[in-house]
């Protein structure tokens, strides 16, 4: 898990276009998601963080979203993941 506010916005660029970054997340809220969601991008940057995997931010305890991740987030709140 990599915290926005601890990584410079070139350096963020670099991992996104090498694609070691797939799914973004708040912090606060307890989700991840699609980095091109509607509702990741109008979170502040101090609450977002990236992950890596789906299987990595699961392990950090994080829920999918509802808007981007439904057939994930559907299989989380039924119990399946």
């Amino acid at each position: 898990m990599l915290q926005h506010k601890d990584i410079s916005d070139a350096e963020l660029r670099t991992k996104l276009r090498a694609k070691q970054l797939s799914l973004g997340g708040n912090k606060k809220l307890k989700i991840y998601g699609q980095l091109d969601c509607k509702s990741g991008q109008r979170m502040k940057r101090e609450n977002r963080v990236f992950f890596n995997s789906k299987k990595e931010a699961l392990n950090h305890k994080y829920r999918p979203c509802g808007h981007c991740m439904k057939r994930d987030y559907k299989k989380w709140k039924d119990g399946v993941i």
